[in-house]
């Protein structure tokens, strides 16, 4: 099956760039896309890069997988950033208590890779 969300290897990390808005469907295909990918690089110590800048909104469920997936991530031995969170889209997660502790946050894709110690 096709990943809902592409997922690239860059430099031994993965990243992924949401561009789109998440329906249900889309963003459980996202979770489990992710997770399927660190499981196949089993072994590498490479970080997860999530850029959710295309995203101007989220709802309660997208909200709640997104911060799952970034906890799972992390469980899973990832070092994860998540990175080009609009203001909108913080404040909504801080309202709905979405607080993605123990997952570091970058402004944009280039603070992002600099987080996980890739040279420039």
């Amino acid at each position: 099956m096709t990943p809902a969300i592409p997922i690239l290897r860059v430099r031994g990390h993965l990243l992924v760039s949401v561009q789109a808005e998440l329906g249900d469907d889309v963003v459980e295909q996202f979770q489990n896309d992710v997770l399927s990918a660190i499981e196949r690089d089993r072994g590498r110590d490479g970080g997860l890069l999530v850029d959710i800048s295309g995203l101007e909104v989220v709802d309660t469920y997208v909200a709640r997988v997104l911060a799952d997936t970034a906890a799972m991530a992390r469980l899973m031995g990832r070092h994860t950033v998540v990175c080009g969170m609009r203001p909108e889209v913080a404040a909504t997660l801080v309202q709905m208590g979405y607080l993605l502790e123990g997952v570091e946050t970058a402004l944009d894709v280039d603070d992002g890779l600099d987080r996980l110690g890739l040279p420039r």
